[in-house]
């Protein structure tokens, strides 16, 4: 596996637990709105929400660690996830300022403030991996007949418990040096103020198709350089009187996607539609409704992205620069909503009283703005440049097909168990599939040989795109019912 495959397979396990911060965000949201002063000092109720929200926010780390250990195993088992938590329990204990005080004979106040920070998603991922790369290798191993009962799945905390000591001492030396270049990366662009946030955003968009957004996400949304914008964001006034949150700074680097995900990509889609053949125009109608939608309302934008992306690279890449003009601009006017999911309707409406919402309904009128943006710019470019966006394709009408069926001639229906069908048969069986997973809205596959993968028969069965990332890898993307899709093809082994 190369390195792109290889990172492709952390970003899809870093969905276990990002899933989970909707839940958070909903909780924290309801609680702020009913007590956006007080931070539930005046409701029992308003508190009772919002520390339930904080309590998978401030844990969130943690959860790297288990999601990824889990995420990354070869059989998704319970053990590699208890491993993922044993080795973060194991590593930042270690790695606390006290303990690092002791272990290397230094007072206190000269232990070096990167310790203070150890409880972080960069910490919770590097060990979920070793520990899934310790689960995958030693979950199957038979110790003799005296220790039998520290067999198999029961060895693997054990082992993570004692690897992680080697990885702490390592650690020690390593995670200040590593601590600050995040940190000096994150104060550059910080230092740049409204155009540094502009320049996230473009990068946030251009990572999207190789999946790697997470990575520079977590520098700038978590507290892994100190910048912490989502959670700042959802303290609300508790963030205010702590001084990590600023009115009008808090936000920055979330505010400018609203715009973008509610008004922007929605206007692309009636672009495209317009742009479409008209034989072509009732089909193409219902996935870009759906997907304009899902961009809308949830700030879901895969299937609407995944649409032109490939097909025309040119209109993703103006996509990109666009997204990078609207979280400036944002920025720059002091317009701050956050989210706690992604920038759709939802957490818009769940902002709406937290004190650190500056201006939000002003990113309204500047989605409207950029849903006649997208709308002009797109239809040009696609008209200039003939760009085959979907249902300008001749073969559109031949390849959506109703009447999809198996290599032995079964009927695919629209259910998940009969998508399943279809889709196994289109990448080439089982006999061409060595691994399946999911995240939102792929279907991440690991095969034998990425040139069996029919494009034209995922796309017949509903799929908006197919990446190829290497010979052994392929993404289709299919949606929200990924996950369903995903596990009917692993029953139906």
């Amino acid at each position: 596996m190369g390195i792109l495959g290889y990172l492709q397979r952390i970003g899809r396990a870093l969905m276990v637990p990002v899933a989970v911060l909707p839940a958070a965000a909903i909780l924290m949201g309801i609680g702020y709105w009913l007590d956006p002063d007080g931070w539930g000092g005046n409701s029992q109720l308003a508190a009772l929400l919002i520390k339930s929200g904080a309590a998978i926010i401030d844990k969130m780390a943690v959860l790297f660690a288990v999601g990824v250990a889990y995420g990354m195993s070869k059989d998704k088992d319970g053990a590699a996830a208890l491993s993922g938590l044993v080795g973060f329990l194991v590593v930042t204990t270690l790695l606390a300022p006290g303990a690092v005080s002791q272990l290397l004979a230094l007072p206190l106040e000269d232990v070096p403030k990167a310790f203070g920070k150890i409880e972080n998603q960069f910490i919770g991922i590097l060990v979920g991996v070793l520990s899934a790369e310790i689960y995958n290798r030693f979950s199957a191993v038979e110790l003799p007949r005296a220790f039998a009962f520290f067999s198999g799945r029961r060895l693997v905390p054990i082992l993570v418990s004692v690897f992680m000591i080697l990885v702490s001492y390592i650690l020690i030396y390593v995670w200040p040096i590593v601590y600050n270049g995040l940190v000096t990366f994150g104060l550059y662009i910080q230092g740049l103020g409204d155009v540094g946030a502009g320049l996230y955003g473009f990068f946030n968009r251009l990572l999207i198709p190789v999946g790697l957004h997470h990575a520079l996400n977590s520098v700038f949304w978590f507290d892994v350089a100190g910048i912490n914008d989502i959670p700042n964001f959802l303290g609300g006034a508790k963030s205010i009187a702590e001084g990590t949150g600023f009115i009008g700074i808090t936000g920055r680097y979330q505010a400018g996607f609203f715009p973008i995900m509610m008004f922007g990509l929605p206007g692309g889609a009636l672009a495209i539609y317009h742009m479409a053949r008209v034989e072509n125009k009732a089909k193409v109608a219902s996935l870009l409704i759906a997907a304009a939608f899902a961009s809308f309302f949830t700030g879901i934008t895969e299937p609407l992205e995944f649409s032109f992306m490939f097909v025309a690279p040119v209109l993703y890449f103006i996509h990109a620069v666009l997204t990078g003009i609207s979280v400036y601009i944002a920025s720059s006017m002091q317009w701050i909503s956050g989210f706690g999911f992604s920038a759709g309707l939802v957490d818009m409406a769940l902002g709406i009283k937290n004190p650190l919402a500056k201006d939000w309904f002003m990113l309204i009128p500047q989605g409207l703005v950029f849903f006649v943006l997208y709308y002009v710019v797109f239809r040009f470019t696609i008209k200039a440049f003939n760009l085959m966006t979907p249902g300008r394709e001749i073969e559109v009408a031949e390849t959506v097909n109703t009447n999809t069926t198996t290599p032995s001639g079964k009927r695919i229906g629209t259910d998940t168990a009969s998508l399943a069908t279809g889709y196994i048969a289109a990448v080439g069986g089982y006999a061409n599939i060595t691994n399946i997973d999911a995240c939102i809205t792929r279907l991440r596959l690991a095969v034998v040989d990425s040139d069996k993968v029919d494009e034209a028969a995922c796309k017949a069965l509903g799929a908006s795109g197919l990446i190829r990332l290497d010979k052994t890898h392929v993404q289709i993307i299919v949606g929200t019912m990924a996950e369903l899709i995903a596990s009917n093809m692993q029953s139906q082994k």
